[in-house]
C-alpha cells in the first residue's frame, strides 16, 4: 500500500488479487446480495485509491480496508435500507472461498443453509463481529482496532453473538 501511496497504482492490482475474495466473503455475509457484494469490493479499491493518502502504516493494511469496507456498507445500507438476505449461500461457495465451505452432501448443505440463515437473523452488529472472527479469521485485537472498541468488548461480543446464534440455529433447525 506503501508504493500505491506513493503512486504507483500498478500495485493496486497487486492488493486486489490479494484481498478482493476476503472483502466479496465479508460484503456477501453482511449483505447477503450477490451483486451488490461485488459492486462493494469495486467500491472498497476505489476509496482505497482515492484515500490513500489516510493510510499511514501504523497499523496493518488490513485493519485500514476493513475499515473502508464498513465505511462503504454503512453508505450502502443508509441508500438501500437493511433488507433481509434471501439468496442461497450454496449458490457462492466457490467465490466465498475463507471461511464456511459447503459440502456436497445434503446434510451438510442444510446445515450450511441453516446457519447461514440464522446468521442473517442476528443483529448486524453480532453479525459483523462473527464474519469477522469466525469468517474473515481475524485475531482479536484486529477486530477491536477496526471497531475501535477494547479487545475485552471484542471477545464479549464474541460469545453473545455466538450465544444467540447457537438458540437462532437450534430454532430454525426444528
Amino acid at each position: 500500500m506503501f508504493q500505491v501511496k506513493a503512486g504507483d497504482l500498478n500495485k493496486m492490482g497487486l492488493l486486489f488479487e490479494r484481498y478482493h475474495r476476503k472483502l466479496f466473503s465479508f460484503l456477501y455475509y453482511m449483505t447477503g446480495k450477490d451483486d451488490a457484494s461485488e459492486d462493494l469490493v469495486q467500491n472498497v479499491f476505489f476509496r482505497m485509491l482515492k484515500y490513500r493518502h489516510t493510510f499511514t502504516g501504523e497499523g496493518e493494511f488490513k485493519t485500514w480496508m476493513y475499515h473502508l469496507a464498513r465505511n462503504v456498507l454503512a453508505d450502502h445500507s443508509q441508500k438501500n435500507k437493511r433488507s433481509v438476505l434471501h439468496e442461497d449461500v450454496q449458490n457462492y461457495s466457490e467465490r466465498i472461498s475463507s471461511g464456511v465451505g459447503a459440502d456436497d452432501s445434503i446434510y451438510k448443505e442444510q446445515e450450511l443453509t441453516t446457519l447461514y440463515d440464522s446468521l442473517g437473523k442476528l443483529p448486524e452488529e453480532y453479525r459483523e463481529i462473527l464474519v469477522l472472527s469466525r469468517f474473515q479469521e481475524l485475531k482479536y485485537e484486529e477486530i477491536a482496532r477496526i471497531l475501535n472498541t477494547t479487545e475485552g468488548a471484542v471477545k464479549v461480543k464474541v460469545h453473545r453473538a455466538m450465544n444467540q446464534l447457537k438458540n437462532i440455529y437450534l430454532k430454525l433447525e426444528q
